[in-house]
């Protein structure tokens, strides 16, 4: 094996931390537009009753139809609009986080766990947006 000599160590490992580093905010990117493009898909139709004045909606936490309704377009389309940009992306995975809570063991409480799951999956996506940020292609840029 030829011997490599500082200078070449040096450079090794300084592409070894950028292609970490691309990686990363790569990896944050499909994380961010995973979670947030496929849930913005369960928000849409939601979008659509609340513009269309049809507020009928359950109301798991027993403050009206209406109030859930808006927080849950909230939650699961304008916030997921926001983490797919970008833009305030720590505060914006909040809601839909919480949402996700309430959808898996409020609303789906006495159903099996194949029921549950998928609020649980995008519950952990979000979480981990807010723990990680947006990374470097962002409108946050952080």
């Amino acid at each position: 094996m030829p011997r490599l000599t500082t200078f070449s160590l040096i450079v090794s490992r300084l592409c070894k931390r950028r292609i970490f580093v691309v990686m990363r905010n790569i990896g944050l990117l499909l994380l961010r537009l995973g979670i947030s493009l496929q849930m913005i898909t369960h928000g849409w139709g939601k979008f659509l009753n609340l513009l269309h004045g049809n507020l009928s909606f359950a109301d798991p936490i027993g403050i009206g139809e209406s109030a859930s309704l808006m927080l849950t377009v909230f939650a699961e389309f304008i916030c997921s609009v926001l983490i797919a940009i970008g833009f305030k992306t720590r505060w914006a995975a909040i809601p839909p986080a919480i949402t996700m809570l309430v959808a898996a063991f409020i609303v789906h409480f006495s159903d099996p766990w194949g029921k549950k799951e998928l609020a649980v999956i995008y519950f952990t996506g979000f979480v981990s947006i807010a723990l990680l940020g947006p990374g470097k292609y962002s409108l946050d840029k952080k």
